[in-house]
């Protein structure tokens, strides 16, 4: 059964009708309305003994008329539910049916009701909680006045009020191991926490091991005697230097550990230095010696030890690759007739990138497929590939930069899309050419960049001639430069294909500001180039406040980047109906503190994050998310105090018996 199922199935022994998914709904949200419910000032509007025998019963009754007298059930009957093991924790539209029993199913068990009901404006709410004798229901109305009072209040601190809140952060029970978890995480990646503190930050959380590290932090980690320690800052460390490296894998005994070291040095092309090379190059363990054989800058030498005098075959093999252009033909020819397998089949695809490969030596099944992209072939079996080959071996043939004109005239005929494709990319076409082959382009599918066309980015005329191409792939590509001269820029702005002007927008620092305000309307940023078309140099500026009142929230939040906005606009589109506009408002340093605080109750989680990261919330709500419910993202907050991140860390020491050295 899935999770919906599960959900109808549970509402249904409810005697509620599931009127539509869990969703975000713009009210008030679960976490939030909670409080009203379970917060340490909250009173019951009723109470009703555990130990009475009709419990359920007076509870569903009990609910009914505090939920009508609220107007939950006014119009045709729909109203909110939230209970506890609601999984994501969103509202569910729902309606009463006629066998209705809220208190003997949202609960651990029959008459113990843990649930929130919520009116669909969200300004009413009727809450059930258990408490050691009684359940509670709680009646709130006028919540959203509720918020707005409690967040002009909040933000009403003084400087006394904040004092008293930092303090009270420390007072009291000791925080659970999760809450200081959560503080080691966020002051971790928390851009203000001080450079000597983040080494104490090391061993109690594994984000804290992804910032670079000053050279002796670094020396330390890489000689901790925790194995796990070595190895996180190994992988994770971006600046170890090669006697880093050097020392970390001479000093390593084990050879499980060892071999992890040389393998995660070989992946981050690290170049060793020579000595070491040459100490792992005859390291007692094959596959340490196989590691050796990947890293960066190895001298030729011993790449050719490694490949020819090696006794084991899995480094003959590994080696092979990278000797190969230091061999003479004897070498080669020991290789090409090793007596291992992997080695042969390295050796043999290396041998005929120079001498053609005869039909025989395909068709006897040495050769894996991909080796028709890349190697030299006699003409018989090019011929009869791209003649009577299957679809796979005639799109790896039309790749190969070696293949004769016609054979390749031949290809862009194929009745294989995916084969006329392939012949679509080469380089060796005119765009004339390029022009004249049919291809299915699916304009939202995923493809890769050109690589011949991005060594081309540095040939303002070479760039200027592909813009003009007809194949998109080729224009796509040619987007991606960082210069183009101003007809390439000027063509592609205007591609028919979107695509083309997001790259354009992406990579290009020449991309005009008219094309970057037209992709901004339809994206936002990517992993790779996050923030872009907005972050991008030549984006305007100017003249955005004519958006402020505009009908298209994506252009209402740009509003905001005008120089001429004032805080009194960072206000109003903080209470936007649009979420994206107000998670852009939750983010503008001119953010007010009530804002701030009205925005830590939005009904969307990203934007409740961003308040809890703003420099402007008030610290008696920054210091609350500390202690419970969102502790790592305002851990992460800036305006923490640094006196404040100090106590902070020492907490984290004293709670598994350690003493932690800060220092102020």
């Amino acid at each position: 059964m899935g999770r919906r199922e599960e959900l109808v199935e549970l509402l249904g022994r409810a005697g509620l009708e599931l009127v539509a998914d869990p969703c975000v709904e713009e009210v008030v949200p679960p976490p939030v309305a909670w409080r009203h419910v379970i917060a340490w000032e909250a009173e019951p509007t009723v109470e009703v003994a555990l130990d009475r025998p009709d419990a359920v019963a007076e509870l569903n009754a009990q609910w009914h008329r505090l939920a009508s007298g609220a107007g939950l059930l006014d119009g045709d009957g729909v109203f909110l539910v939230d209970f506890h093991g609601n999984g994501p924790r969103r509202w569910i539209r729902v309606r009463l049916t006629d066998d209705w029993d809220l208190a003997g199913v949202f609960g651990e068990r029959p008459g113990r009701p843990e649930f929130l009901t919520l009116s669909l404006d969200g300004d009413a709410l009727v809450g059930a909680t258990t408490e050691e004798y009684t359940v509670w229901l709680v009646a709130v109305d006028r919540i959203r006045e509720r918020q707005e009072a409690a967040a002009q209040e909040a933000a009403a601190e003084t400087d006394e009020d904040r004092a008293v809140a930092w303090e009270a952060l420390f007072r009291g029970p000791r925080p659970t191991q999760d809450v200081l978890d959560s503080w080691a995480s966020g002051l971790s990646v928390n851009p203000a926490t001080p450079k000597d503190l983040r080494p104490l930050l090391l061993k109690k959380s594994s984000y804290a091991m992804y910032g670079a590290m000053p050279a002796d932090v670094v020396d330390a980690l890489l000689a901790d005697p925790d194995w796990k320690v070595r190895m996180n800052a190994a992988e994770h460390q971006p600046n170890i230097t090669p006697e880093q490296w050097a020392r970390v894998i001479a000093a390593e005994r084990d050879e499980r550990q060892r071999w992890l070291l040389a393998m995660m040095a070989a992946d981050r092309c690290a170049e060793l230095p020579e000595d070491t090379c040459r100490e792992l190059a005859a390291d007692p363990s094959a596959r340490v010696r196989c590691e050796a054989a990947r890293l960066k800058g190895l001298p030729a030498e011993l790449a050719v030890a490694l490949a020819t005098s090696e006794p084991d075959g899995g480094v003959r093999a590994v080696a092979c690759v990278t000797a190969w252009p230091h061999l003479d033909a004897a070498a080669r020819t020991a290789l090409l007739t090793d007596p291992y397998d992997t080695v042969r089949e390295r050796a043999l695809p290396l041998h005929h990138r120079d001498h053609p490969m005869p039909r025989p030596v395909y068709e006897s099944g040495d050769v894996k497929r991909e080796a028709l992209e890349s190697c030299r072939l006699e003409r018989e079996l090019a011929e009869h590939l791209a003649r009577h080959g299957d679809a796979d071996e005639r799109r790896s043939l039309a790749s190969n930069p070696r293949l004769d004109p016609d054979l390749v005239a031949l290809l862009a005929g194929d009745q294989d899309p995916w084969v006329r494709w392939s012949v679509s990319v080469r380089a060796d076409l005119t765009e004339e050419q390029r022009a004249d082959i049919p291809v299915d382009f699916n304009p939202d599918g995923r493809y890769w960049p050109l690589d011949w066309v991005m060594a081309l980015h540095d040939d303002p005329e070479a760039m200027s001639r592909l813009a003009a191409s007809a194949h998109p792939l080729v224009r796509r590509s040619v987007a991606r430069a960082r210069h183009l001269p101003p007809d390439a820029v000027a063509r592609l702005a205007d591609d028919e294909d979107r695509v083309v002007q997001l790259f354009l927008a992406e990579s290009c620092d020449d991309a005009p500001p008219e094309m970057l305000l037209r992709v901004w309307q339809w994206w936002t940023g990517s992993l790779t180039t996050p923030d872009r078309p907005r972050s991008h140099p030549n984006f305007p500026r100017q003249g955005l406040l004519r958006y402020a009142d505009g009908p298209s929230p994506r252009m209402r939040r740009l509003a905001l980047d005008d120089p001429e906005s004032t805080p009194e606009l960072v206000e109003r589109l903080s209470c936007d109906p649009s979420d994206e506009v107000r998670h852009r408002a939750a983010t503008d340093p001119r953010l007010s503190a009530v804002a701030a605080a009205r925005l830590l109750a939005d009904p969307h989680e990203h934007i409740r994050q961003a308040a809890a990261l703003h420099p402007n919330l008030p610290v008696r709500l920054l210091t609350q998310l500390l202690r419970r419910g969102g502790v790592e993202t305002a851990a992460r907050n800036p305006a923490l105090p640094v006196e404040v991140m100090r106590r902070m860390v020492e907490s984290l020491g004293t709670a598994d018996g350690t003493a932690a050295r800060v220092t102020a």
